[in-house]
């Protein structure tokens, strides 16, 4: 991070919004703003955004499946396989 890039006052997004939106994208580096001197929001390009996003919803359905792991709410590779077959192909094929 670039503090004197990366760390913008409420007051210079309000008066250079389209220089700031077109830096981010291009930089793909977000930025802190502040309000009295304290961090209030991060500016993210969308691209960025999505990742992290992503990142985060993967992360939490790992901790998911770790939670079940933990509980003993497992089922056996052979039967998952063998439940998915019967729903893919119909009877009598």
């Amino acid at each position: 991070m670039k503090l004197n890039e990366d760390i913008k006052p409420v007051t210079y997004m309000k008066t250079r919004a389209a220089e700031l939106l077109r830096d981010v994208k291009r930089s793909r580096r977000p930025v802190v703003i502040t309000q009295h001197g304290e961090a209030q929001a991060v500016l993210l390009d969308v691209a960025t955004y999505e990742a992290l996003r992503d990142a985060t919803l993967l992360l939490q359905l790992g901790g998911q499946a770790e939670a079940e792991v933990q509980a003993g709410r497992t089922v056996p590779q052979s039967k998952v396989f063998e439940r998915a077959r019967k729903r893919l192909v119909p009877a009598g094929e």
